[in-house]
């Protein structure tokens, strides 16, 4: 009889270490989003990939650092409370920043979760810098913490990342898989469709206000064609703000728009009419309830 196992695996790190890239190669489809903007996923994302008997399910945490406002210190919360419910914890840094404060500051919390948690090392972007650095930061990482293993990895372009994920599919514990085996992620597709808008978002507006702003799926009606009805609501800070999402005579709405849906219908394979309204509400990162569409918990920002 084939021994099956299955267990939770956290990916930690910096902002824009290459988190949500690498839980995308993992997985082998687009279910976090990917930007060059720091700080772009906000929700424990989780992605399952399939490798042999074994099933990993990934969360994709918030990338760790300074919080200063509300939405951080939940951000943050989430983050590390990913890694300590995890069966195994990598920590992803960029070769080519090598030991930044933030990685430090990992450093010192992974000392207060590595009781009883395998931690693994990943160190990214590997194409970015010459052999002699590599090693040179591989082993200063390694005396620093006691890493299980070290894995030198581009997630973008998927060197390395086969071998990562054979060793987490034989150290995850055993036992019966967690999700069926054709779900890829356990978001919502309400949610999902909202995280594809929000990336679409922050890429056309750039420094204007990615983090100013939230996305949320406030309707998905489904049609007897097959296709579906999605409307949702992008929700600013200030009047301002509102100009700048719907662009000059709604040009960035409309351009926003057809990328989310396009990119929408290939994710489903199927039609969705995309309808997208902009809301001022100055105070939404204070509501609670805009944290719990996001998947965060309102108490850990206080």
């Amino acid at each position: 009889m084939t021994t099956t196992r299955a267990g939770f695996v956290a990916l930690i790190g910096e902002p824009n270490a290459g988190k949500s890239t690498l839980l995308n190669r993992m997985v082998g489809a687009k279910v976090s989003i990917v930007t060059h903007k720091v700080q772009t996923t906000r929700a424990r994302i989780r992605g399952v990939a399939m490798e042999g008997d074994s099933q990993l399910v990934f969360v994709d945490t918030p990338g760790l650092f300074q919080p200063r406002r509300r939405l951080d210190r939940a951000m943050v919360a989430a983050a590390w409370g990913g890694a300590a419910d995890a069966d195994i914890v990598v920590l992803l840094i960029e070769a080519h920043r090598g030991i930044t404060e933030g990685v430090e500051r990992i450093l010192q919390g992974l000392e207060g979760i590595a009781k009883g948690r395998r931690i693994s090392l990943a160190i990214n972007k590997i194409d970015r810098v010459e052999a002699p650095v590599l090693l040179a930061l591989t082993k200063d990482m390694n005396d620093r913490f006691g890493f299980e293993r070290t894995f030198l990895i581009s997630a973008e372009k998927g060197h390395g990342v086969g071998d990562l994920r054979e060793w987490l599919a034989g150290e995850v514990p055993e036992g019966p898989w967690l999700y069926p085996e054709d779900q890829i992620a356990d978001l919502p597709m309400r949610m999902i469709a909202a995280e594809m808008t929000r990336e679409k978002l922050t890429l056309r507006l750039h420094q204007e206000l990615p983090y100013q702003l939230t996305v949320e799926t406030e309707h998905w009606e489904e049609r007897e064609d097959g296709s579906a009805r999605v409307d949702q609501v992008i929700y600013v800070m200030r009047d301002g703000h509102k100009g700048i999402v719907l662009g000059h005579r709604g040009e960035t709405i409309k351009a926003v728009s057809k990328a989310a849906r396009e990119e929408l219908e290939a994710f489903m394979g199927r039609r969705i009419h995309l309808f997208l309204q902009v809301k001022v509400r100055s105070g939404w990162m204070d509501e609670s309830e805009r944290y719990s569409e996001m998947g965060l918990d309102f108490k850990d920002g206080s």
